[in-house]
């Protein structure tokens, strides 16, 4: 369980010290979130926003159908059967590009006027100062894409200039401009009202004016465009639109749903139109008809100077009266039918043929009002489609044949009624035997009257019809109803600040993790005591950065630097606690490379010492290059000196540094050209066995081990081994030197000392308690400081 519970500590160990490495650095990621912050506000304030606008109306599904609403004064007859709605076909209609470029055309959404800024333009609609009118908007206008631009010099007159910045004149408002690419137009100013509906003064400024080609002007405005249903179950439609201008899209949206329904309108109308335009025809040949044979009455009356008829002759023809009606009736009908066969003849498959027209014949008046709502069909793809598509010839075919089909119908009808008339005819002819007293006067003027009140009653019968259908035109119904009318919020689709914002937060704090991450995959300096813990090598301590480097530990000192230092001296007695307690314990000093700080705690490590009451000497065998005097003052003659001489005395070459009472120093001496050699000398073995007697403790700043093989050569005397590694300095890969030096045991009880280290960044942890630091720096050191 115990190596359980010391894997989880130590995860949670480097847990912490991998969230440390970035927190340290939390100055860096508040500015970079600051700066982010700062270019998002400057990215919404010049950014052009988008605003979404939409309505819902609601399509109309009339049970009786399309055609039979707008045709029910001839619902008695039943000759049309009408198609429920079709919401996803009402849809497409919507979207089409056809209603898109009508609602373009309409309110003119192909021109923008724009308002030069300082920084930025914006869109000036709805606020637009002045107004372009064109004369001819069905020439080039829509086919080109021209942009003017119309600089304001007083109430009255501006300055007109084209795409190209060239001056086309100076013009007055209302005034007709003469162009061969536009054609003839003029601009007209315009009063634009503020928040409190006053009219704003006219100063002098630019307004821009940018006239899009009609194709891509509705190809954009279909593109942002979007229609969809809000239920399965519901006929209501959304249609949305997105724009820079909020009532651009608006004003768009109402004018698309206006046509929509006019154009419903139109088409619900187009068979109702074609039937009143029948109807009218046929009323001004039946009035002229009607007129002609009363003038016939009214002189047969005044030629046999007829009034009234006898009483005898109202009692005989009463019987027969049943059978007058009857040819009458036949009569009408065998009329309508040769008008209807006289139609048929002299109109084309295009056009519908008048319904509820023919008499008694139910299969005709069937066959009729298939022919209509084919031919119906047929013109309403034509509008979407050309004469060679598949369906719309199959549609010809059908319409042709129940053409040929109604005629053979009517004929057989005619055929039919004279059958009927001829046999009313002799039926009347017997009846006319029993009347025969009556005056040959009575029979002419019979005759007469019947062809009166054949016309008489056709011309009623069509004229209640046109009043019907009239009514009928009057009374469509739009095809759809504005449930909500367009509506845009106040805040913006795009860009969406919360979003931006938030990015810029994710960004701000990405960006310094990313650089933080990177440099540390690519620093492979030494950073802190982690990276020596995989070698296994026994920890002393860290010494952190000192800015008073060349100045040596006194009693009083309380820097971190010397606290440290004095903890390296308590965590050094526990490796020497097996020396021989009459001998000086003897402390060599040495580095994989030079300037790695092992001077500067041999130094500072032996003064801590003789601080404390021990007789401590400082050593200097790093006579390749002795660093010793950049702390102390020190004779030029030292240890080279002594080991060189044959009846030398090492204690002449032993310094006592002042201000300390046991604190002395053997200086290295002058470079020796063959100092290996001299290392190796028996004398120096006699030296230490004498020291060793007048001291507590023995240090001594060796060469680096990576370089020269001085170190190696007399580490036999040394009771410890300090191995300084410096922070931020030295390779990790140079550690694998210490690391093989540890396993191979050529430094005797070696341990390990981290120097340099920065407390500020985490490496290390932190000494001087009580104790607090001070020093001015410059306003350069401070901003580096701070941000560092």
């Amino acid at each position: 369980m115990l190596p359980i519970n010391n894997n989880k500590e130590e995860n949670s160990l480097k847990l912490r010290d991998l969230l440390f490495k970035y927190l340290i650095h939390w100055k860096w990621f508040l500015m970079s979130v600051l700066a982010f912050f700062a270019l998002a506000k400057l990215y919404l304030r010049y950014s052009v926003p988008l605003y979404k606008s939409t309505t819902t109306i609601l399509i109309k599904d009339d049970k009786g159908g399309n055609l039979a609403s707008e045709l029910s004064a001839f619902q008695d007859l039943e000759l049309f059967s009408g198609t429920k709605n079709k919401i996803d076909d009402e849809i497409e209609v919507l979207r089409s590009r056809k209603l898109i470029d009508k609602t373009v055309k309409e309110g003119e959404f192909n021109v923008r006027y724009i308002a030069e800024g300082r920084i930025k333009s914006s869109d000036a609609y709805g606020g637009n100062p002045v107004k372009i009118d064109f004369f001819n908007k069905e020439g080039r206008l829509y086919k080109k894409d021209t942009i003017l631009n119309v600089e304001i010099i007083s109430a009255n007159q501006f300055d007109l200039f084209n795409q190209d910045n060239n001056k086309i004149g100076t013009f007055t408002f209302g005034q007709i401009i003469k162009s061969k690419p536009l054609g003839d137009y003029k601009i007209d100013r315009r009063v634009v009202l503020n928040e409190y509906d006053e009219p704003e003064p006219l100063k002098k400024s630019k307004v821009i004016i940018e006239i899009s080609n009609l194709k891509a002007t509705t190809d954009n405005f279909k593109a942002r465009m979007n229609v969809m249903t809000l239920s399965k179950f519901a006929n209501v439609v959304e249609i949305s639109i997105t724009d820079q201008v909020s009532k651009r899209a608006e004003d768009f949206l109402n004018k698309l749903v206006q046509i929509y329904n006019r154009e419903a309108i139109n088409d619900k109308n187009l068979i109702s139109e074609k039937t009143a335009k029948f109807i009218n025809e046929r009323l001004i040949i039946i009035t002229d008809e009607l007129g002609s044979v009363e003038k016939d009455v009214e002189s047969y009356k005044k030629k046999n100077k007829i009034t009234d008829l006898p009483t005898e002759a109202e009692l005989n023809l009463q019987s027969a009266s049943e059978f007058k009606a009857e040819e009458i009736s036949i009569g009408t009908q065998i009329k309508v039918v040769d008008l209807m066969i006289q139609y048929m003849r002299s109109n084309s498959d295009s056009d519908v043929i008048p319904a509820n027209i023919v008499p008694s014949d139910v299969n005709a008046a069937e066959l009729i009002g298939n022919y209509n709502n084919l031919v119906v069909e047929r013109n309403r793809i034509l509008k979407s489609s050309t004469a060679e598509n598949p369906l719309v010839v199959r549609t010809n075919d059908k319409i042709s044949a129940l053409k040929h089909s109604i005629n053979e119908s009517l004929l057989r009808l005619k055929s039919s009624l004279a059958v009927k008339d001829r046999d009313v005819q002799n039926q009347g002819n017997v009846l006319g035997g029993r009347i025969s007293r009556l005056p040959q006067q009575e029979r002419e003027f019979r005759n007469i009257f019947r062809q009166q009140q054949i016309k008489e009653e056709l011309y009623l019968y069509l004229f209640k019809k046109r009043e019907e259908t009239a009514i009928a035109l009057a009374g469509t119904a739009p095809n759809s109803k504005v449930v909500d009318e367009a509506y845009s919020p106040k805040m913006p689709v795009s860009p969406k600040r919360q979003i931006i914002y938030l990015i810029s937060l994710v960004l701000g704090l990405l960006v310094p993790f990313s650089i933080i991450y990177v440099r540390g995959l690519l620093d492979t300096k030494v950073k802190d005591r982690h990276d020596l813990d995989h070698l296994g090598v026994p920890f002393i301590g860290d010494v952190p950065h000192s800015e008073s480097h060349n100045e040596i530990i006194k009693s009083d000192s309380r820097t971190s630097s010397a606290e440290a230092i004095r903890i390296v001296r308590t965590n050094l007695e526990f490796i020497l606690n097996n020396t021989e307690r009459d001998k000086a314990k003897t402390i060599m000093l040495t580095s994989t490379l030079p300037a790695e700080g092992k001077t500067f705690i041999a130094v500072n490590l032996a003064a801590t010492i003789a601080i404390s009451g021990k007789k401590v000497l400082l050593i200097g065998m790093d006579v390749r290059n002795p660093r010793i005097d950049d702390y102390v003052t020190l004779p030029s003659r030292g240890l080279t000196n002594f080991l060189s001489t044959t009846d030398a005395v090492i204690e002449d070459y032993i310094v006592a540094q002042n201000g300390y009472e046991r604190f002395d120093i053997l200086p290295a001496g002058v470079i020796p050209p063959n100092p290996a050699e001299l290392l190796m000398s028996v004398k120096l073995e006699t030296m230490f066995e004498d020291l060793k007697k007048q001291y507590d403790y023995i240090i001594i700043d060796t060469a680096p081990v990576s370089l020269v093989t001085d170190t190696l050569l007399i580490s036999k005397f040394a009771d410890a081994f300090i191995y300084v590694v410096r922070a931020n300095y030295l390779e990790k890969e140079m550690l694998r030197i210490s690391e093989s030096l540890y396993k191979d045991k050529k430094l005797p009880s070696m341990c390990m000392l981290l120097n340099d280290t920065d407390v500020t960044k985490g490496y290390g942890y932190g000494y001087g308690y009580g104790v607090r630091e001070e020093k001015k720096k410059s306003w350069f050191n401070r901003i580096f400081s701070f941000l560092g």
